[in-house]
């Protein structure tokens, strides 16, 4: 098995978090610990748990990791959705982002296929 740092899908979800910090700090300060919390923590288990179940070097707990971050990920695809419907998101920025989170779901799928193989 990689190392986790070596993976792309790890390496755009790190990316992927950044970019979620950064557009969060112009949500209402009243959500602070509302769906800026959830959004921010859901986005931040993507990687983590990538990396940790990659620490475990067992397969079935590789496994069950790679599930919890895709589960991550469509947390994170709900509460991009519930963003922009309150208007806290710009469309275009939506779109953005809506785009790289189905992509690293894609590829954690692509990553549990084969390890399942």
């Amino acid at each position: 098995m990689a190392n986790f740092k070596e993976l792309v899908v790890w390496q755009k979800s790190i990316d992927f978090v950044t970019e979620i910090y950064r557009i969060t700090e112009a949500f209402p300060k009243t959500e602070i610990y509302g769906l800026v919390s959830q959004i921010r923590r859901a986005a931040v288990s993507i990687p983590s748990n990538i990396a940790e179940g990659n620490s475990r070097r067992s397969k079935p707990d590789y496994l069950q990791f790679l599930k919890i971050s895709r589960g991550s990920c469509a947390e994170v695809e709900t509460q991009l959705i519930i963003s922009k419907n309150l208007n806290f998101l710009h469309e275009s920025e939506y779109l953005e982002l809506n785009e790289r989170i189905i992509e690293i779901s894609k590829m954690l799928n692509g990553l549990i296929n084969a390890l399942q193989e």
